[in-house]
């Protein structure tokens, strides 16, 4: 497990309330117990005691020291009004899967903050098309990256169909599994979109009156909190006259290797489905600077307002500072869209906001990076690096 092996790392001492219930039960009858040990200590799968959270609080204010615990988890907890929010004592660090750069699968040429400033933009080689289609399929799970592909996609299948028999029960929560597995295949399906809850319920076959839309967010819900789901949230600016901008979220797992083993595709088959391939691989995109982006103390939205007018990403430091991404397989005409697209974004935002843009980019999966004559970065997903 990818949390438990990168915790173990820095903690003293550690223990896992997943190893048997009696553990479980001591942690809910004697929580204190469980937190004694050499710091950092690690409680692995706490959120099977949520009421550690409070305890651990509580020791914290009491010790008056930093770096006391460590509480990894592969679930949310069920929100608690009873629970103290944690501020100014726990910090969150989401772990997601392996961007490029972190499997050693990128040159590293391009840094991030590359993207952020007036960096350097240049260079050759790297992944072509048809290694993209097979890292799309084996995903960025650190147990998986020795596997090929197609061996890497059955393990992610069959995870998929344990989700709602195992992992959902797990975590406390409980869906049919028919109806879930369906869902996730009609999720894979609109990939990178913005497939509204009524239709994910009529291709899922959760038609159950005026609940429909109801019901599928509760599923969703569930997946979000279970790691399977990470929806990409609209960005929120000011706007120039009359547009609006849109509020609903595009679809992404938090690996696009989930997808493409929800509907079964190989490298092979995505290459002969040009569309699909290039939704999942706007996916991967999304997966590589999200990772990227946390490092960095910046966040990735995607722009879309009420014109039709819509932008695959934006990264945005704290600061308000942000830089624009279009996301395409490669072919010059193609580029030259996404160039065209990316520069009408300055018509939709106020003049304060377009001051801060620092970059418009388009990124591919091609082997080559470079800045045209008219500013616009174009970058090789795989020449990306943190930093």
């Amino acid at each position: 497990m990818g949390k438990t092996t990168a915790a173990l790392v820095h903690a003293k001492s550690h223990v896992r309330l997943d190893q048997a219930a009696e553990v479980v039960t001591q942690a809910q009858l004697l929580p204190e117990l469980i937190l004694q040990g050499p710091t950092p200590r690690l409680v692995d799968e706490w959120q099977l005691a949520p009421n550690l959270w409070n305890v651990a609080r509580f020791e914290i204010d009491e010790r008056r020291l930093p770096g006391q615990f460590i509480l990894a988890g592969s679930a949310v907890p069920a929100d608690d009004a009873t629970r103290h929010t944690g501020a100014g004592r726990f910090a969150r660090l989401t772990l997601r899967p392996m961007a490029l750069c972190e499997s050693g699968d990128s040159l590293e040429a391009v840094p991030l903050s590359a993207l952020l400033s007036s960096g350097q933009i240049g260079a050759i080689g790297g992944p072509a098309v048809a290694e993209y289609a097979e890292l799309l399929v084996r995903g960025g799970w650190p147990g998986l990256l020795a596997r090929s592909a197609v061996d890497a996609s059955h393990a992610l299948g069959d995870y998929l169909r344990n989700v709602a028999a195992l992992d959902l029960p797990f975590a406390g929560m409980t869906s049919d599994p028919v109806r879930m597995a369906a869902l996730i295949r009609a999720l894979a399906r609109h990939s990178s979109t913005e497939a509204a809850l009524a239709k994910l319920a009529r291709e899922a076959q959760l038609e159950q009156g005026p609940s429909d839309p109801r019901t599928v967010r509760s599923y969703l819900d569930q997946l979000t909190r279970i790691f399977i789901v990470d929806e990409l949230q609209p960005w929120r600016v000011h706007l120039r006259s009359s547009i609006a901008l849109r509020v609903k979220p595009k679809w992404h797992f938090s690996d696009p290797a989930l997808a493409t083993a929800a509907l079964r595709a190989t490298p092979s088959s995505l290459l002969q489905d040009l569309n699909t391939f290039g939704l999942l691989f706007e996916s991967m995109v999304v997966r590589d600077l999200r990772a990227l982006a946390d490092a960095a103390d910046c966040q990735v939205f995607h722009y879309r307002d009420s014109t039709g007018y819509e932008v695959d990403a934006v990264i945005e430091r704290y600061n308000g500072e942000w830089a624009a991404v279009e996301v395409k397989l490669g072919g010059q005409d193609a580029i030259e869209a996404a160039a065209t697209n990316l520069a009408k974004l300055q018509t939709r935002l106020s003049a304060q906001k377009w001051a801060q843009c620092q970059s418009l980019n388009v990124i591919t999966a091609g082997q080559s990076s470079y800045r045209r004559e008219d500013g616009v970065n174009v970058v090789a997903l795989g020449h990306l690096s943190g930093g």
